[in-house]
């Protein structure tokens, strides 16, 4: 058996020594930190194959580094650790690539158990034949957001299993959808691609399930259908949450029965397709609302791959720019621009509500603007992005005066308070040296016994209070 390596990352001393013992007393290295940066400092060292990472430390949230923890090259499961019951914060540590998400306390067993089931995948994993090479053409960015969605490809192109695609306009789903079919075990065969914002009660039957020659006016010929097309291969349903309640529930059957009639045919025909989907709608939400079947959205949501927006992934901006530069010198025919520091600097600023697609066309649009330019700046960007950002960093400039006003008030309220009790402190003195002089009749060695004060101590307080002894 192979010794595995576990890291600990928790600022409680009893925890870290429970958890060491009980990972070396199953045969394992174990070692601790109780500090997020020694932690991640520790993870960067040394291939590691578990991390228990506490969420509350004092030197922030386990949450904020564990994505970092996870992109070293050992890529080591994570289990997180919290006493505090957090329902966002389980969610952010499961799409983020925990393993588990655990509550304290929690009893040894438990942990022994978890423990035993990582080794046993990290074991498994290890023993696997090398992963096949995928064909993701189009498709850009490694960051670990990009990362998590094509190891979601990889496992949708191995089975036959409904998937759908959902996230953002402009984050890539078509390119997803083909992806899974190129290097589906139906590549060779067709891609069908259905955009449901086109399709029309009139024409939805006539469009899917094809006609006879004849069938209505206007059909001259026989037509398969795009159900048919799909035989063998991939049925794509662009934009499925634009279905109309009848048009779903046509969808429904045949997606129940892999078969469909022809308008004007007398028999049913079957159609062996794989069925890839993509919405830019919350499902859940519409089928909550009485919007979309649950029984559709049950076949269709069998294996589901959420496409985060450019703006959670801004570090693959620049390998998507530097894609698209070259894309289009090749076709232009024309040498490879390059950029400065500051048009990366704009370009990673900005939210990109259009998200990839967006980003592609402003590319293009910079590269024919360019012209003979051989390097980019912040200048050939389009106006309108231009001034967006800049009203951005005003807004932000604005923000920043505004707390520093407030602070200056905070600071000026605390000078008052020095001031005020300067003023209060002098009071006293003054009363306290007045009534000294009235009950000693103004002599001073009195008033050194009784106040305790020094006698040049004594004359210098009624010099700066201004108070004469024979008064």
């Amino acid at each position: 058996m192979k010794i595995a390596r576990i890291l600990i990352i928790d600022d409680e001393l009893d925890i870290c020594r429970m958890l060491t013992a009980l990972v070396k007393d199953l045969g394992h290295d174990a070692i601790f930190a109780t500090t997020l940066k020694d932690g991640l400092k520790a993870a960067q060292s040394g291939p590691f194959d578990l991390v228990f990472l506490d969420v509350k430390m004092p030197d922030g949230s386990g949450l904020e580094i564990l994505s970092k923890i996870r992109q070293t090259p050992s890529n080591p499961e994570v289990i997180i650790m919290t006493g505090y019951g957090d329902p966002d914060g389980a969610e952010l540590a499961i799409k983020n690539g925990a393993w588990d998400y655990v509550q304290k306390p929690t009893s040894t067993k438990e942990i022994k158990l978890s423990l035993q089931k990582v080794l046993q995948y990290r074991r498994e994993k290890r023993d696997r034949k090398p992963p096949q090479v995928l064909d993701v053409e189009g498709i850009v960015g490694d960051g670990p957001p990009m990362k998590a969605c094509l190891q979601r490809l990889a496992q949708a192109a191995k089975s036959d299993t409904a998937v759908l695609i959902t996230g953002e306009t402009g984050t890539g789903k078509e390119l997803f959808a083909r992806a899974i079919h190129r290097n589906s075990s139906r590549a060779a065969k067709s891609f069908v691609v259905v955009d449901c914002t086109t399709l029309t009660e009139t024409l939805i039957e006539s469009t899917l399930f094809g006609h006879e020659k004849g069938a209505f006016t206007g059909a001259g010929r026989y037509y398969s259908g795009l159900f048919k097309q799909a035989d063998g291969g991939t049925l794509f349903l662009d934009e499925v949450g634009e279905l109309s309640p009848s048009m779903q529930k046509s969808f429904l059957r045949v997606l129940q029965e892999r078969s469909f009639r022809p308008l004007g045919g007398s028999k049913e025909i079957q159609s062996d397709f794989r069925l890839v989907s993509a919405t830019n709608r919350d499902l859940d939400a519409m089928t909550k609302a009485g919007r979309f079947r649950d029984d559709l959205l049950f076949r269709l949501k069998s294996f589901l791959i959420e496409l985060p927006p450019l703006r959670q992934r801004r570090d693959d901006i620049k390998e998507i720019v530097i894609h698209y530069l070259r894309k289009f010198s090749d076709r232009n025919r024309s040498g490879i621009k390059g950029f400065s520091t500051e048009f990366l600097e704009c370009l990673t600023r900005y939210e990109w509500p259009g998200n990839v697609r967006e980003l592609v066309n402003t590319m293009e649009r910079v590269f024919v603007s360019a012209n003979n330019d051989q390097t980019l700046f912040p200048k050939h960007l389009p106006t309108h992005l231009r001034v967006k950002l800049a009203r951005a960093s005003v807004v932000n400039m604005n923000e920043g005066k505004r707390t520093a006003k407030s602070d200056e008030r905070t600071l000026l309220q605390l000078r008052s308070f020095r001031e005020f009790r300067r003023q209060s402190i002098s009071e006293m003195e003054r009363k306290y040296l007045q009534d000294l002089i009235s009950i000693t009749g103004g002599s001073i060695e009195e008033c050194c016994r009784i106040s305790g004060l020094r006698r040049s101590r004594l004359y210098g307080l009624l010099k700066d209070h201004q108070i004469c002894r024979n008064a």
